[in-house]
């Protein structure tokens, strides 16, 4: 069954040329394996246009089945890895699916609820609001006459998405080992990424929990509404949560119908990532369009609506820090400044000289703020900002990802809802605010008294630890000088040892030349060779050779 996917998946990856996302410069194994790809044509579309290698990769995807769209998506959170044209592609996947059937949803609902479906609900929808490749969803009323939606893992996708991963994961290493370029770009990291990803998606109980969380940090909030997650009807495979009712935010024809004041739809928008991002810690990091809704309450002061909270991001206080002074430079044009956030933050080596971090980050921000700040888009200043890094050896973090793939949906929703959006003219008070509250004497005192009781707790240990240490210091003196010593003969082993490989080989040179010179020489060394040592003394002499020679 695994060897007849994985000819499907080869025989899909040749249909759609996808070595051409692979480099020229491959050692010669990997050319020669992937020679018969060659002999397919070019991939071109209904009217005869050559496909660009995006399109490929996205209608491979689709091809290959859900567990693939799936993947794309995730590679469309990596900008930082995958090139611009592939990402944008890869936005478009999408994660429709046919529905599986109503018997078996029933079936799962109520083996996990313990209860036939009519005892638990008023009513039930027996036709599918939505089919995904993960999961489904019908609706339903409780007894008490709440409205509220049904999600349900599908039956064996587990299995699925552990064979598909296993297959993913032989590509990627594969990917790896033959292409000069393949550590650079991560594979086995990104596909483990995946399986973490997707098999979090699975479990429907987080879901739920990050929904309460969101849902506990915008209470009665104007800026965005989270349905309730009912946990008596919850389970790891089934969640039940209120149905809300709004517009898609991307139905600009229904936002327009009923008034809606798109500025400051597009406004709160912005608001409600930094409030997610800097006040609450804790960011929706899936917010695409088929998760936000616009309720219908208020037009002229409208509320989003968020749904399908499988991945959330958060980031940790220092990141968060270095973030805000990062992005405040940036709008300085203080690249200095970045340039050494980048290094006391430690996204970046501190062997990396600041000067010339700075004037790389110089070379790629100057042009972009050249053009009006309207034009300019946020996160992909932040997006160039982390890829000039990279060439610095800058390991870029996972919320760090997530977080600009969100600030991407988010910028790229609201210059679609309003294309004068001016999302640094937002950004900058915001930021400036937060850095300002974040050292008033309240906040200090807030964070004084959350870490009193550990300082507290640990002060009484501190005069034990403090004549322990003076205790060690004559140890770890006589540790640093047997380090020394031993570091010293190493290094005259290391000189002799280099001498005698050189007269080693000026003797093996010095014979190659008498016996060139001397032929007879060599026929009597041979004979002599054979005649009078065994063989078995020559392959111990050998082996002592190569002992002697290869000692560390």
């Amino acid at each position: 069954m695994v060897f007849l996917r994985l000819l499907t998946i080869l025989r899909v990856f040749a249909r759609y040329r996808l070595d051409q996302l692979l480099p020229d410069n491959l050692p010669f194994a990997a050319r020669a394996a992937l020679f018969f790809f060659k002999l397919f044509p070019q991939p071109r579309s209904a009217n005869g246009e050559k496909l660009s290698r995006g399109e490929c990769l996205r209608r491979a995807c689709e091809d290959l089945g859900p567990i693939f769209v799936k993947f794309g998506q995730l590679l469309s959170t990596r900008p930082d890895l995958v090139p611009d044209d592939i990402v944008i592609e890869l936005n478009h996947l999408q994660d429709n699916v046919a529905p599986f059937a109503n018997d078996e949803f029933q079936r799962i609902v109520e083996a996990s609820l313990g209860a036939k479906v009519s005892d638990v609900f008023a009513s039930y929808d027996a036709s599918p609001l939505a089919s995904a490749s993960v999961a489904q969803v019908h609706t339903a009323t409780l007894k008490d006459g709440r409205d509220v939606v049904i999600k349900v893992v599908r039956p064996g996708i587990e299995k699925v998405i552990a064979q598909d991963v296993e297959l993913l994961l032989m590509v990627a290493r594969w990917v790896e080992k033959n292409t000069i370029d393949g550590k650079r770009l991560h594979p086995v990291e990104i596909v483990e990424d995946y399986r973490i990803t997707i098999f979090d998606e699975l479990d429907l109980q987080r879901e739920a929990a990050n929904g309460s969380q969101l849902r506990r940090n915008f209470l009665n909030s104007p800026l965005l509404y989270v349905p309730e997650v009912y946990w008596d009807y919850t389970r790891h495979n089934v969640l039940v949560m209120e149905r809300i009712y709004g517009i898609p935010v991307t139905d600009m024809v229904a936002l327009n119908a009923q008034n809606t004041n798109l500025k400051k739809l597009a406004e709160r928008g912005v608001e409600i990532f930094f409030t997610q991002v800097f006040d609450h810690n804790f960011f929706h990091a899936d917010m695409h369009p088929g998760n936000i809704f616009v309720a219908t309450q208020n037009p002229q002061l409208p509320q989003y609506i968020a749904v399908d909270m499988a991945i959330v991001g958060s980031l940790t206080r220092e990141d968060q820090y270095y973030l805000a002074r990062n992005l405040l430079a940036m709008f300085r044009r203080d690249y200095r400044q970045v340039a050494e956030l980048h290094v006391q933050s430690g996204w970046v080596p501190n062997y990396v000289r600041v000067e010339e971090l700075e004037a790389a980050i110089r070379t790629v921000c100057e042009p972009i703020f050249e053009k009006p700040l309207k034009e300019i888009s946020f996160a992909n200043v932040l997006l160039s900002l982390f890829r000039t890094a990279r060439r610095f050896d800058m390991e870029v973090q996972p919320q760090l990802v997530l977080l600009q793939k969100t600030l991407l949906n988010i910028e790229g929703l609201g210059r679609q809802l309003y294309p004068d959006l001016d999302l640094w003219a937002t950004a900058h008070p915001y930021l400036e605010r937060w850095l300002k509250n974040r050292f008033h004497p309240k906040s200090l005192w807030r964070e004084l008294k959350r870490t009193a009781p550990d300082w507290m707790e640990k002060f009484p240990q501190v005069p034990d630890l403090f004549f322990n240490s003076l205790k060690q210091l004559p140890h770890i003196s006589q540790q640093v000088d047997n380090l020394s010593q031993e570091l010293f003969t190493r290094k005259k082993y290391q000189r002799q040892h280099g001498r005698r490989q050189v007269i080693a080989a000026l003797a093996f040179v010095a014979a190659a030349y008498l016996l060139y010179r001397d032929p007879q020489t060599a026929t009597v060394i041979a004979q002599w060779l054979a005649n009078d040592i065994p063989t078995s003394a020559l392959a111990l002499i050998a082996i002592g050779v190569a002992a002697l020679w290869f000692k560390k």
